[in-house]
């Protein structure tokens, strides 16, 4: 006996895939064609038809939006993997939750109590703060610090005793203000949806972003400061 697929028109195809997503749209399917994404084969007078591998296609691209927010130039990129029988690339090691990563006692030290928890002179803390190193809560009755900048301090009074200037660590400062730009572009998709999904998602890749950015400038710093012992 012969089984004949069907074939649904490009409306039909909308009014199944809106039972999952109810955004969709026909724009959006032909957007995704145009996009080459999508191929799906015309009928003789020329309209498109969708059979279930059709279906399924776009059901994996916008789940891989909606749940993961990908641009569709990732998925492309996976979906012609696929289609090359390229292997599957095992993924990378997971890194800290996100949980652990911004964990933070809440405490609020003053400048006093920030160096002393840091092990570091106070006039230290001014220098940083006027070199733009450190950026402290202003409060009534004065600034205001926390754990994160009790590290800062406690790392650059490593650095000044070798000879750094607080004025020399402002390239620091300014370099992580980039990786922040970086990365906040990065999840900004995730995080303009403002559901509780997306947000967690966010302090995922995020969390997971700034220990690999980590690493990777440790490894770098590593490497060019060997050569320069070497030399």
């Amino acid at each position: 006996m012969t089984t004949t697929t069907t074939r649904l028109s490009i409306g039909d195809a909308v009014a199944q895939l809106r039972h999952e997503f109810p955004d969709a749209t026909i724009s959006k399917i032909r957007f995704l064609e145009t996009e080459g994404l999508i191929h799906p084969p015309r009928s003789k007078s020329g309209y498109r038809e969708f059979g279930p591998a059709e279906i399924e296609r776009i059901r994996y691209i916008l789940r891989q939006q909606r749940d993961h927010f990908l641009p569709l130039r990732v998925i492309k990129t996976k979906l012609s993997s696929w289609e090359r029988g390229d292997a599957t690339v095992p993924a990378p090691p997971a890194g800290p939750p996100a949980a652990a990563y911004f964990a933070t006692t809440g405490r609020s030290l003053t400048a006093a109590e920030a160096a002393q928890a840091a092990g570091a002179p106070p006039s230290l803390i001014a220098e940083l703060v006027k070199h733009g190193v450190l950026d402290p809560t202003s409060g009534s009755p004065e600034a205001s610090f926390d754990d994160d900048d009790v590290a800062v301090i406690r790392a650059a009074y490593r650095m000044v005793v070798h000879g750094l200037e607080p004025r020399h660590l402002r390239a620091i400062r300014l370099g992580a203000n980039r990786e922040v730009d970086l990365f906040r572009q990065l999840t900004g998709p995730m995080l303009r949806h403002a559901t509780p999904g997306g947000r967690r998602q966010a302090g995922d890749v995020l969390a997971d972003v700034a220990q690999a950015a980590r690493e990777m400038q440790e490894a770098m710093v590593r490497s060019d400061l060997r050569k320069v012992l070497e030399r």
